[in-house]
């Protein structure tokens, strides 16, 4: 059976035939680590000269951005991750000085520690980064991992923590933005619970549904919500939901549109895999990436990954998935221009292509652990969401 939350971020099916072991990950942020991995030519290329500096950014129980913002208050610098790695892990990764200079000082705190690797002649992106390595334990299972096989055929769908996770709501916070609905997008970022929030935090949300007296409970709303005391000031002194939507940080704004891109692509992914699609082999006409993530048309003989359109304005329908993305996109009540606003340029989006599938790599197992790595931008709680097959993926760690 599909849990309720799985549906309500579009994915609605599981693209493997495997029981399940049920469990619980992340009981220990050391229970969940992830190495970045980075391309040989990128690693080659840092060195022991002046340049960009360099630095492997060790942290557990504090979010990529929260440990870079910490580093800037403390040391004055400003450092660019290649990808975002959540609180609830022990992670590894690389991160890079925006400008050229002297490196700091190698220096720790309790959640985290910046290590000086060298320098790069050029800044490193995410690009540079083309994988993930992850070491899992899964604890109370009912079963060892050895049963399971199927690394392989697990779809590519985007993980809870793209929609927020306990409180998942970005997708929707998104569509409304699409749909100009700004006093919506507003009312969902102040006040829209599930049954997985705090008390605290659900009460306070259930006063902020008080469209009429947000000045009477602004003090009461803390200091860690951070974004809804943005968007309750501009609404108290100027009442103007689109001004207080572009009050929020570009980067965020963003992120709720890809949220909802996000909801669109795992929808369209669940459809066409109920649909019969093979997503595991390309075919003519397909649209693919190569081995060096390069996108373009089939080519046969060539070692190619199949790829879904990532719908935005610049939506490309020649493809066997326009009709299951076509009927989403007309139930959801949104075109592809939609994506162009008019009234917020900076978060327009032309949409894309994503693999359809998984690359799993390096995978092996024993007992309750389990190692292997991801190509960029995959998602690890899907391959264990295919593994565990949890009844109620939050109370599991997701």
């Amino acid at each position: 059976m599909i849990p309720n939350l799985d549906s309500q971020i579009g994915i609605t099916v599981y693209s493997t035939g495997f029981t399940g072991i049920g469990g619980k990950i992340r009981v220990e942020p050391e229970d969940f680590q992830v190495s970045e991995i980075i391309s040989e030519k990128a690693l080659n290329s840092i060195n022991d000269n002046e340049g960009y500096a360099v630095y492997k950014l060790k942290k557990k129980k504090i979010d990529t951005n929260h440990a870079l913002s910490g580093i800037f208050r403390k040391k004055g610098i400003r450092l660019k991750a290649l990808g975002l790695k959540d609180a609830s892990a022990k992670t590894e990764q690389f991160v890079c000085s925006a400008k050229k200079g002297k490196a700091i000082e190698n220096f720790s705190t309790d959640k985290y520690s910046l290590e000086k690797i060298g320098f790069a002649k050029k800044p490193l992106s995410k690009k540079d980064m083309v994988s993930n390595h992850f070491r899992i334990k899964i604890s109370e299972c009912y079963d060892d991992l050895s049963s399971f096989t199927e690394y392989e055929k697990i779809l590519n769908f985007y993980g809870y923590q793209r929609f927020g996770s306990k409180r998942p709501v970005t997708h929707l916070i998104g569509k409304a933005i699409l749909q100009r609905d700004f006093k919506k997008a507003v009312n969902l970022i102040l006040s829209f619970t599930s049954n997985y929030d705090s008390k605290e935090n659900t009460e306070i949300r259930e006063k902020l549904s008080d469209k009429e007296n947000y000045a009477k409970y602004f003090d009461q709303v803390p200091y860690q919500m951070d974004i809804e005391r943005i968007i309750l000031k501009e609404m108290i002194d100027h009442g103007n939901a689109l001004r207080a939507i572009r009050s929020i940080p570009l980067s965020l704004r963003r992120f709720y549109i890809q949220a909802y891109q996000s909801f669109l692509f795992n929808h369209s992914l669940s459809s066409a895999f109920l649909d019969g699609e093979n997503l595991f082999e390309t075919q003519t006409s397909d649209v693919c990436f190569d081995f060096h993530g390069v996108i373009g048309k089939y080519v046969k003989g060539l070692d190619q990954h199949l790829a879904l359109p990532f719908v935005g304005y610049s939506y490309y329908k020649k493809t066997r998935f326009n009709y299951q993305i076509s009927n989403i996109l007309e139930q959801e009540e949104i075109t592809p221009k939609d994506f162009f606003i008019k009234e917020m340029q900076e978060v327009s989006s032309e949409g894309g292509f994503r693999q359809a599938a998984i690359r799993c790599s390096d995978y092996s197992s024993s007992e309750n652990v389990i190692e292997f790595s991801l190509s960029r931008g995959s998602f690890a709680t899907i391959l264990l969401r295919e593994i565990m097959k949890p009844q109620d993926p939050i109370i599991a760690g997701f």
